[in-house]
C-alpha cells in the first residue's frame, strides 16, 4: 500500500495519523524510505519503513460502508458472557486491539460495555475500554467526516439501549 504526503492512515493500536513526509534515511549504510506519520489523537510522530508498512498493519481509514459493519458489531448483544479471568481477557483484548482491525476493536469495546452493565470495571478494564473507544471514535469520525463528539454520543447511545 502506497501513501502520499497528506494521506490519512491507521497505525494499529495508535489510531489515525497523517503522513507528514516521506523521507529516505541512511541507517547503518542502508538507505530506507520512511513515512513520517503524525497521530491525530496525541501528536505522536512515528517513522514507518515504507517496505514494512503493510506487514506492520498500517492501512487506509475504513470506508463509510465498513463503518456500518462496526456499528452492527457494537449493537450485537447475542454474544456469550466471557467467563475468563481478567488476565486472559486482557491478553485477548490487547491482541485484538493490536491487529488494528476496526471490527476486532469494536468487539473489545462491545464486550467491555456489556461487562460494565453487570459490574464496575476495574482500572485496567476502564483503561482498555477508553483506549478501544478512542480508536474507534477517531477512525469513524475521519471516515464519516463527522465531529468526534457526535460519534461518541452515537456509540454511547448504542450501549444505553
Amino acid at each position: 500500500m502506497q501513501f502520499k504526503v497528506g494521506d490519512k492512515a491507521v497505525y494499529p493500536g495508535r489510531g489515525v495519523g497523517v503522513i507528514q513526509t516521506i523521507e529516505t534515511k541512511n541507517v547503518e549504510g542502508d538507505e530506507q524510505t520512511y513515512y513520517q506519520l503524525k497521530i491525530l489523537d496525541n501528536g505522536l510522530t512515528i517513522y514507518v519503513p515504507v517496505q514494512n508498512s503493510s506487514a506492520i498493519g498500517m492501512r487506509d481509514v475504513i470506508s463509510r460502508e465498513q463503518v456500518g459493519k462496526v456499528y452492527e458489531v457494537l449493537k450485537d448483544r447475542d454474544v456469550p458472557a466471557d467467563k475468563q479471568t481478567w488476565n486472559r481477557r486482557y491478553r485477548a483484548y490487547t491482541n485484538k486491539i493490536s491487529t488494528g482491525d476496526p471490527i476486532e476493536v469494536a468487539k473489545v469495546l462491545r464486550d467491555l460495555a456489556l461487562l460494565r452493565k453487570n459490574k464496575n470495571l476495574s482500572f485496567g478494564e476502564r483503561k482498555m475500554y477508553d483506549h478501544a473507544s478512542s480508536l474507534l471514535i477517531q477512525e469513524i469520525s475521519v471516515a464519516e467526516d463527522a465531529d468526534e463528539t457526535k460519534v461518541r454520543t452515537k456509540i454511547e447511545t448504542i450501549f444505553k439501549s
